[in-house]
């Protein structure tokens, strides 16, 4: 096992393959390797044949030497990895040229005439050389992998260093000045964990890396608020606590990225996930199904404990006191009724044994399914309370009635009043997050566990953080920087309840055997202040007309939404850049389709103008393809830079259409029709581009050798320099930075409101 070399945290990276990247990398070589070494014992040695594993053979060991170079070139860029990685290249050599040794068979008479070891005469020697090759590419690539990881902790230091500065400042010059070097810290820090995520393999840590940055974005924009309206109130208490919370919750999450990057805890012990209700169903149902092959693979007591274990985890759902008297008696009859069932298979198990059967007897497997059946029937039951409720909660808070009136309450200076509908918040968090609780019960994968605690610390964090916010503006009624801080909190309430219900399809999703169906777009925009035209357009409702011409394009626009997921399934690498982006836009689109039919989270005109705004992940894609056409032959980069034309224009149309201010009522319907011609034409070009791309990528997978990526691989993984695009905030991986630029813009002006 390799030693840890990235200093900053006690880990061992090993040989174990953490990242998509190292086995893509790897499943060429093996692919060469398997085909030399799995030759038939009695293969007939022609002339072609000895040409081709000659070549096969030459192919190994030249992309073994460029592969090597590349990592000569990492160790002596770094010198606590210089011994480890000199040795593993050393290795790797070797292997390679004992492989182009024993492959060197140009000719018959050179094979069976020399008496020299050959892969047909060699074969043991052969495995060998190609283990050896395996395990010395293997570590060198694991160790360039852990300088990733090294990347990642050096980056999160700076962010932090810059944190505790930020924390300390008394001045407002100096709060703009070290703000501008945070954000810009921090928008390498969302791309080098953007890049981690999108690379990990184990999906539990994809969920827990996707929630702390999902943290650190919101976070960012709360603490720019937060101290902004410290520095102005400085002795308010209600805004010192509201600031120190958001810092806090940073550094949590700070932590937590690091913790996932270097697989430790801080404290030195893993942490478990709690089990879920889902979890012990499907693992109680493994043994009791299992009786079927062996009697005696587990005994009676551990799964009548582990029955007993389940049913103590429902009492959240039958403790609770927002379940209705009758579900509450539906569940503690479905408990009983599985409880019962587990004892007679108990017994008819136990008469087994003592008959000394080998195998489950037809009394037996009459028990095993009805018990099966009835912790089903239990598992379904606590699937529909679950999502009933938050069903239900996301209706009743979807106009944030509480929200707009503590905002009113406080922008009056009514502190009595501010106290009154802090409690109703309250309620309304609690609410929330036993809903969380309840829906990570039976969310039923485990990345989708984390997603619903994720959902429950969010909402027990920002719920009194909105809270000290309206008490702090209150406080300060007259305070444009408290009221703004207000805001930020409260959209990020709003936010959150938006993740909520598209969490809770997934979970339908998998529930009901669908998924996989469709990536949703975790960020859906919601109106808030910093939108470009919140005040000068008024949400409008369609008339009957109207709507039944706009359900027609929405119709449209759902089978290009469509079109786009047929494309993406066929696809090899479903984790690619470019099927992640055409995802999110296809399902951003398919969000607009759900407006026309009434449906969805954007209720009025307005939500969709602002959907409609928001093309970051467009561009994107079209920065992407331009950057990715350079290696194309003239004829492909034509036909690509063509079509990317196109959907930038589409893309600069529908941006212009959102953000162009209309009035009336006829000028609303055409901007509506607008934006979702607009819309149209971006899908009509991705579902255009998607095949094409595809079939280059396999064209280009096809024609390379074995390891003629690593210098790709380490230019991707391994390149230090933040362009300006990206401190700008223009990569697809960021946490939204540049719409940090307009307050950024203002601070100089703070003292003045």
């Amino acid at each position: 096992m390799a030693s840890s070399p990235c200093g900053d945290g006690n880990f061992d990276c090993g040989l174990q393959i953490q990242t998509r990247s190292v086995e893509q990398t790897l499943i060429p070589l093996v692919s060469q390797i398997t085909t030399l070494i799995n030759h038939k014992d009695k293969l007939k040695k022609t002339e072609k044949t000895l040409r081709a594993v000659q070549r096969v053979g030459q192919a190994v060991s030249v992309a073994v030497g460029r592969f090597v170079a590349v990592g000569e070139a990492i160790a002596a860029e770094n010198e606590d990895l210089k011994d480890e990685m000199g040795l593993a290249c050393f290795e790797a050599r070797r292997a390679g040229t004992a492989i182009a040794q024993l492959t060197d068979v140009s000719s018959l008479e050179q094979c069976e005439g020399d008496g020299r070891s050959t892969v047909f005469s060699d074969r043991t020697g052969m495995v060998k050389a190609a283990r050896m090759l395996l395990s010395s590419v293997t570590k060198v690539l694991v160790l360039a992998d852990c300088i990733v990881i090294k990347q990642i902790i050096s980056s999160r230091n700076k962010v932090l260093v810059t944190l505790e500065q930020l924390e300390r400042v008394s001045t407002f010059q100096e709060f703009v000045q070290i703000f501008s070097q945070f954000g810009n810290e921090m928008v390498e820090f969302a791309h080098l964990t953007g890049d981690r995520q999108n690379d990990l393999k184990d999906e539990k840590k994809r969920a827990r890396m996707a929630a702390a940055r999902a943290v650190l974005e919101k976070c960012t924009m709360m603490l720019l608020t937060a101290s902004k309206t410290c520095l102005r109130h400085p002795d308010c208490e209600s805004a010192r606590i509201n600031k120190e919370a958001v810092f806090q919750r940073m550094r949590l999450a700070l932590e937590q990225v690091i913790e996932i990057v270097t697989d430790t805890r801080s404290g030195g012990e893993a942490r478990a996930l709690p089990v879920s209700i889902y979890a012990g169903i499907k693992d109680f149902k493994v043994k009791v199904e299992g009786l079927r092959d062996s009697l005696y693979c587990v005994s009676c007591e551990a799964v009548a404990a582990q029955l007993e274990a389940l049913v103590e985890k429902t009492e959240d759902f039958t403790d609770s006191a927002y379940t209705s008297h009758e579900q509450r008696e539906t569940i503690i009859q479905l408990c009983q009724i599985t409880r019962q069932e587990t004892k007679q298979l108990i017994n008819t198990w136990r008469h087994a044994q003592s008959l000394k059967a080998k195998e489950a007897t037809d009394e037996m497997e009459l028990s095993i399914l009805k018990t099966c059946q009835s912790v089903s029937d239990l598992r379904r039951e606590l699937h529909r309370v679950a999502v009933g409720r938050a069903t239900e909660l996301l209706k009743l808070h979807s106009d944030h009635l509480v929200l707009q009136a503590l905002k009113a309450s406080g922008g009056d200076g009514n502190l009595e009043a501010v106290a009154d509908y802090a409690g109703t918040l309250n309620e309304h968090k609690e609410q929330l997050v036993e809903t969380c609780r309840l829906l990570c019960h039976i969310s039923g994968t485990e990345p989708l566990e984390i997603t619903c605690i994720h959902a429950e610390e969010t909402f027990r964090v920002i719920g009194p953080q909105i809270i000290s916010a309206a008490q702090t503006l209150a406080l300060h009624p007259t305070s444009k920087i408290a009221k703004e801080n207000l805001d930020v909190f409260c959209e990020a309430w709003e936010s959150q309840l938006c993740d909520i219900a598209i969490l809770l399809k997934e979970i339908n999703d998998v529930f009901e055997g669908r998924r996989g169906d469709k990536k949703t777009y975790l960020s859906l925009p919601r109106p808030g202040k910093h939108s470009a035209n919140l005040k000068t357009v008024k949400a409008a409702k369609l008339d009957a007309e109207e709507q039944t011409t706009i359900a027609k394009l929405g119709l449209e626009l759902c089978l290009l939404t469509s079109d786009v997921d047929s494309e993406v399934e066929r696809w090899d690498e479903q984790d690619h850049e470019m099927v992640r982006l055409c995802q999110i836009i296809s399902s951003m689109a398919y969000s607009m389709y759900l407006f026309t039919r009434g449906e969805g989270l954007l209720k009025t005109t307005l939500d969709l103008f602002h959907q409609a705004e928001v093309r970051q992940h467009s561009f994107s894609l079209i920065g992407f393809l331009i950057e990715s056409v350079r290696s194309l032959l003239d004829e492909d980069r034509i036909l690509i830079l063509s079509e990317t034309e196109k959907l930038s224009d589409a893309c600069q149309q529908l941006q212009v259409c959102a953000k162009t201010p209309v009035q009336g009522k006829s000028a609303i319907f055409q901007k509506v029709d607008s934006s979702i011609q607009n819309t149209k034409g971006i899908l009509t070009v991705v579902v255009y581009l998607l095949p094409i791309c595809n079939k280059l990528i396999r064209k280009c997978k096809s024609e390379c050798s074995c390891l003629a990526s690593p210098q790709h691989w380490r230019e991707k993984q391994l390149n230090t320099t933040v362009s300006e695009e990206t401190l700008n905030g223009n990569g697809s991986n960021g946490f939204g930075v540049k719409s940090l630029e307009q307050h950024m813009a203002s601070l100089t002006f703070l003292e003045s409101k």
